[in-house]
């Protein structure tokens, strides 16, 4: 009896999971997490062609997106179906229950005529500001997927800077020959005469236009995040490739209920902003199967900056990692430095990160405020990691590990500043079975003298690294079969 009980409680099991192949990912988690399911799309579908597009990578098909979009809606939504081909477009906007599907071989690019994308009001890199309208968007919609098995680029290459002292020289003189492009500054690109003037007038990229003349004649300085997903809930990104974005690849903000599953996000090294992901203040995630390779973060979970970010109040919570890769980077799995609204009840397992900058990076700096803690991380490969396998950094000022360290910068102020709202807190952090094999330095703790780094647990961590571990200003770090073997 006892047996027949088990097979049909395994029977129902199964069933279960046949019908929502993400429950596993909630199942027995170190905090409480609702099980999340990929939205619900109507068995409907129409055909891009089917609506005047063109694939032969120079029409410009923004109105037969618009149209397909607009169809689907009008019936209750459904899937739009693009087809082999290169669908040259402006932005495309999503609405409530469409799935943007690309079959085998399509390609949509987006333009890089930035007439072409208005000045919105929005957040970029946690600050509230204006940028131009993303290629890719959805605000305030449900059941939204983009999925299937095609490739969405961002033509970055025509918002971005670029320093050459990241690109090879072949690559240096080919960018310097782009027309409309300056050298603002010796071995630094940018677009256009347009960009050096916001840029110059700029607080953290938040420039100081006040007319609509000053800040259409500062456009190309608001390159915005790619795929730009603001307050959705129930979405989908499966199986599509994201590459080569003018800022940010894929920026979920304040959604809810989010599946990124077998999705490759990728830009150039030398890609200045060019975060794979950026998670904000979202609430219920699962990041699974998926592969990052970026020229800025890789993964990156992030809740608004300062003041901004503090007003808004919303942490990320409740968010899965499983199962990933990162290569080239910045970090590999990376919390702030935006991250006023806090974060918390996160788990990263059974991921690898090969050749990334730093292997698992905490940033911040006095003037953010928020709490991060209730971090899980279990499970994870490492390998030729140029600077810190793992770091905790309260000094963050823009830069990248390599390029703190080839600068020979050293925190701001090492004196103890009062404790305010504007004071960051990393605490109840855990770290488990972590191999990393060829590291600059093994570890680095840097906490901030008022607020020291506290209740990190490190245990069964193996380092293979050029320089040993160092610890300042954290209390409560405990560390089980922790083994650092500094190789010169």
């Amino acid at each position: 009896m006892k047996k027949l009980i088990c097979m049909l409680l395994m029977a129902v099991s199964l069933t279960a999971s046949a019908e929502n192949p993400y429950k596993k990912f909630t199942a027995n988690l170190p905090f409480k997490m609702a099980e999340i399911k990929a939205p619900v799309i109507p068995n409907r579908q129409v055909n891009l062609r089917d609506f005047g597009a063109v694939d032969d990578g120079v029409t410009l098909n923004t109105e037969a997106f618009a149209k397909a979009i607009d169809a689907l809606s009008k019936q209750g939504g459904g899937r739009l179906v693009v087809p082999q081909g290169v669908w040259f477009t402006g932005p495309i906007v999503l609405k409530s229950n469409i799935d943007l599907h690309l079959e085998v071989g399509a390609v949509i690019q987006f333009s890089g005529d930035d007439t072409l994308y208005p000045i919105i009001k929005t957040s970029f890199e946690g600050l509230d500001t204006r940028r131009c309208q993303s290629p890719l968007s959805a605000n305030g919609a449900e059941n939204i997927a983009i999925t299937g098995r095609g490739v969405i680029d961002g033509n970055g290459q025509f918002w971005r800077p670029v320093k050459k002292s990241k690109v090879t020289d072949a690559q240096w003189k080919e960018i310097m020959n782009r027309p409309g492009g300056v050298e603002m500054k010796k071995g630094y690109w940018v677009p256009n005469q347009g960009y050096v003037q916001g840029e110059k007038g700029a607080n953290m990229n938040v420039p100081n236009a006040q007319t609509e003349e000053e800040w259409n004649a500062i456009k190309r300085f608001l390159r915005p995040v790619m795929i730009s997903l603001v307050n959705c809930k129930n979405v989908l990104l499966e199986g599509v490739i994201f590459q080569n974005s003018p800022a940010w690849n894929i920026h979920p903000l304040m959604c809810e209920n989010i599946i990124l599953d077998n999705v490759l996000a990728r830009n150039p090294a030398y890609a200045q902003n060019g975060d794979a992901l950026d998670l904000e203040s979202c609430r219920n995630a699962l990041i699974v199967n998926s592969k990052f390779d970026a020229g800025d973060d890789g993964i990156c979970i992030k809740s608004g900056k300062d003041k901004d970010g503090r007003r808004r109040g919303r942490p990320c919570e409740n968010v899965v990692v499983s199962g990933c890769t990162v290569f080239a980077g910045h970090g590999g799995f990376v919390v702030g430095s935006e991250m006023s609204g806090g974060v918390k009840n996160i788990l990263v397992e059974n991921c690898q990160f090969l050749g990334t900058d730093v292997g698992l990076r905490f940033k911040s700096t006095r003037g953010r405020g928020g709490i991060v803690e209730n971090i899980n991380i279990n499970n994870i490969s490492m390998t030729d990691i140029k600077t810190d396998a793992i770091t905790f950094n309260m000094y963050y000022g823009g830069k990248s590990v390599a390029e703190m360290l080839a600068d020979g910068d050293n925190p701001d102020n090492m004196t103890k500043m009062p404790v305010n709202e504007e004071t960051p807190i990393f605490r109840n952090i855990n770290i488990k079975n972590v191999v990393c094999n060829d590291a600059g330095r093994a570890m680095e703790f840097n906490g901030l003298p008022e607020m020291p780094i506290d209740g990190i647990t490190l245990e069964n961590v193996m380092i293979q690294a050029k320089k040993d571990a160092v610890f300042s200003n954290c209390k409560n770090i405990k560390k089980n079969n922790v083994v650092v073997k500094v190789v010169k």
